[in-house]
């Protein structure tokens, strides 16, 4: 890959890769604290489900750092505050959740001091990060025989290495055709209102040598009715028992679109976005964000400033427009609630 989102640095420190700055400047910053990692989430110089998971669960690991020394109790009441302090930064991404538990419960379940209970949680924090570059690479085999040698193949918002630990779930099939010599015709959506596609996803594209045409969010339907698309990969934040799942708003429009042009449309994800414990998409919740990330582009107002702004980070598509799931355990197909 010719990126990698996240990494330890030398100190200790989570080494992240600043998506704000993309395309124009590709910026590392190193994280030292917790609370760092809770600002760069919520600011969205880390994004995607899965990457803030693995993002989460190092931060709490550097926040915990200069603990090493005190005492069991003290250690566990800070990891705690710490734990709820990053999982309230995004309500949508199940992972972000999911790590965070699993970090959590390894910490109460390991005996010792501040110092050993560190050593598991870094231990535990990297695995989290090697096993979701394993679960990508997982997605892109099973998804590899979607994408016949010259498909055309349209992708929403960011599901790629800057998403996740690995090659990404979207994009993963889409690298794997291309390190076998197919000829893939790769669109992406430009991702309004902040163009998560047009400069996050073209950008790894390109650097990886795969060619890719931007086109506005509201030309996908015209390129279904010119029969110029033959297959949709979206990634997902959550999804829920009945295979109803959220991810970046337009994900929906897209997913009627599909069904009515007949379309094949495949939501890409590890089975850590699959939340059981919702039966459906609407009990999903859907993060608001910032009115101005609409009224503004690259910081330059494009609608008055009297006028209101909804921003919602997410829809849900029904399960009923999913042609299948593609996993790191396989290829899910309907009823998705079996």
């Amino acid at each position: 890959m010719s990126v990698q989102a996240i990494a330890w640095a030398p100190s200790g420190a989570v080494r992240i890769v600043d998506q704000r700055a993309l395309p124009e400047d590709h910026v590392t910053r190193d994280l030292d604290t917790a609370e760092q990692m809770a600002d760069a989430i919520r600011a969205l110089q880390v994004r995607g489900a899965p990457l803030i998971g693995i993002a989460a669960a190092m931060g709490l690991v550097a926040g915990l750092r200069e603990l090493r020394a005190a005492p069991r109790e003290p250690f566990l009441t800070r990891l705690d505050a710490l734990a709820a302090q990053l999982g309230a930064t995004r309500p949508t991404a199940v992972n972000l959740r999911w790590a965070l538990d699993r970090m959590v419960s390894v910490a109460h379940a390991t005996p010792g001091d501040g110092g050993v209970v560190w050593e598991r949680l870094q231990a535990e924090a990297t695995a989290i990060w090697e096993e979701d570059r394993a679960m990508c690479r997982k997605i892109g085999e099973h998804g590899l025989a979607l994408l016949p040698d010259g498909a055309k193949v349209l992708t929403h918002c960011n599901a790629g290495a800057l998403a996740t630990g690995g090659i990404g779930t979207a994009l993963a099939p889409i690298y794997l055709a291309h390190d076998a010599g197919r000829q893939v015709q790769v669109f992406v959506g430009e991702s309004r209102p902040v163009l998560q596609g047009a400069r996050l996803t073209a950008w790894e594209l390109t650097h990886a040598g795969i060619p890719c045409t931007v086109i506005a969010d509201a030309a996908a339907g015209a390129l279904m009715r010119a029969a110029q698309l033959d297959v949709v990969l979206v990634g997902a934040d959550r999804i829920a028992k009945n295979g109803d799942f959220a991810n970046k708003i337009g994900t929906y429009s897209l997913a009627v679109l599909a069904f009515h042009h007949s379309v094949p449309f495949y939501c890409c994800a590890p089975s850590s976005t699959i939340d059981v414990t919702l039966a459906d998409g609407d009990a999903i919740p859907i993060e608001q964000r910032s009115p101005d990330e609409v009224k503004t582009l690259a910081g330059r107002p494009v609608a008055p400033a009297a006028a209101a702004a909804l921003n919602p980070a997410f829809d849900v598509t029904p399960a009923r427009y999913v042609t299948s799931y593609v996993t790191d355990r396989g290829v899910v197909k309907p009823p998705f609630a079996a």
